[in-house]
């Protein structure tokens, strides 16, 4: 039942009068470089804040033989976090209401040249409408949201009438596999929303991603006799070209994919790092590119990484080096597949309310080429998965910023999604 115009104003404005906390608290995620595998210390911060806030608390490691045995599980590697999983856990009084989970990664990626930023990456530093630092947008700005339109909530004398789960992941930059075991440890509720940056949009369509690497040996000699040998990086080139033909190629069959037919590029394979040699006046004997690749909803990570293979075998069969020296092709991280939210959900429209009335605009969706955890819920606990978040700026580059009006006019939007969703019941004395 929507709500109505009272409750609505007094929501609203719980947010606006718990904002300047909302944005230190988010600071102090920024501040945490928790980089791949160093995640530890913010999922105890995390922890503890909910904690505080009353939660029932459950904390968990990966099962990494699970999550292996499960389709939608990506590859471990010796870079895999050990960061455990945390849920904070609210009951209500009596159960009227939705179900529902609110989830964040707190993982960030590699902050790249320190002096290409405006500031220290982890500065966390406000200036006019922007915070700025790595995973300012991507998405500690979420995660403290989840929290605070609950503390919103309460503030305005209320509580949800359902249960509701704040979920803390890792790994969401690299292999999606700390959302999938929420799923395998039991996690499910009525809907699920994550709040990473859209554009104050929600996400109708999402790729798929591998995560592969391409490893070449070559044959080391002196330079002065190269002629001789065979240098491994230059047969590395060789092999980025038939990945690209790849990429062409499943560009070229967009048309037969919803919600992909009118985007330019939807499908994108990035050379994402590349190593090799050991002296720059040898050959180098051996050379290796990561890579990552994004795949159409509906088609198998496995049936994608087939297709890696024997493109990338089928190349080296007619390369006058490589077809007595193959490629080894090594999957090591992302293997997931993708999703579409199908239209017409309660829980779509409930949001579509909540945007209406925090941002005076009707809800748009469109499709994000970027992983988003969204796709665990989607496809395996197979319940409405709404990733809907704030404006940002270059997210996984340099000077990544937030827009903080806007995540105060997202955080307004849960609150009242959340609200409806779950129903509300005076707070508990």
């Amino acid at each position: 039942m929507p709500l109505d115009a009272a409750l609505r104003d007094r929501i609203l404005k719980a947010v606006s009068d718990g904002f300047d906390d909302q944005i230190t608290f988010t600071q102090k995620l920024v501040q945490m470089p928790s980089l791949r595998g160093h995640e530890h210390p913010v999922q105890d911060f995390v922890f503890c804040e909910l904690q505080a806030r009353g939660f029932a608390m459950d904390r968990f490691n990966m099962d990494r033989e699970a999550i292996s045995a499960h389709e939608g599980g990506s590859k471990f590697s010796d870079d895999h976090s050990d960061a455990p999983i945390v849920v904070g856990i609210y009951r209500p009084r009596e159960e009227k209401g939705r179900s529902l989970i609110l989830q964040s990664h707190l993982d960030v990626v590699p902050e790249g040249l320190h002096e290409m930023w405006s500031d220290p990456p982890f500065s966390g530093k406000v200036e006019g409408d922007w915070m700025y630092g790595r995973g300012a947008a991507d998405m500690k700005a979420g995660a403290a949201a989840n929290i605070f339109a609950l503390d919103a909530l309460r503030r305005a004398g209320l509580q949800p009438a359902a249960t509701v789960y704040v979920q803390s992941v890792v790994e969401e930059e690299s292999t999606g596999n700390g959302a999938l075991q929420t799923y395998l440890q039991g996690y499910s509720a009525d809907a699920v929303l994550i709040p990473e940056p859209e554009d104050e949009m929600l996400v109708r369509a999402n790729i798929g991603v591998l995560w592969f690497q391409v490893q070449v040996r070559g044959v080391p000699v002196h330079v002065r006799e190269m002629g001789e040998g065979a240098n491994a990086i230059d047969s590395v080139t060789r092999v980025m070209g038939a990945l690209r033909e790849m990429e062409a190629d499943w560009n070229a069959d967009k048309a037969n994919h919803p919600y992909f037919e009118q985007e330019e590029h939807p499908i994108n394979l990035n050379i994402g790092k590349i190593e090799g040699g050991d002296w720059a006046s040898s050959v180098p004997s051996w050379c290796t590119i990561d890579c990552r690749v994004s795949i159409y909803p509906g088609r198998s990570a496995e049936d994608a990484a087939c297709e890696i293979r024997e493109r990338v075998a089928a190349f080296a069969q007619n390369d006058a080096f490589l077809s007595n020296n193959p490629p080894q092709v090594v999957f090591n991280g992302f293997y997931a597949e993708g999703y579409v939210l199908e239209p017409g959900s309660e829980a779509e429209a409930v949001l579509g309310r909540a945007h209406e009335a925090a941002i005076g605009a009707p809800l748009k969706s469109f499709m994000t080429a970027g992983y988003l955890d969204t796709r665990v819920y989607a496809l395996y606990n197979k319940i409405p998965a709404l990733c809907y978040g704030p404006v940002s700026r270059n997210i996984h580059g340099i000077d990544e910023c937030v827009s903080l009006s806007s995540v105060q006019r997202i955080t307004q939007a849960m609150a009242l999604f959340i609200a409806e969703w779950c129903g509300v019941e005076p707070l508990e004395q």
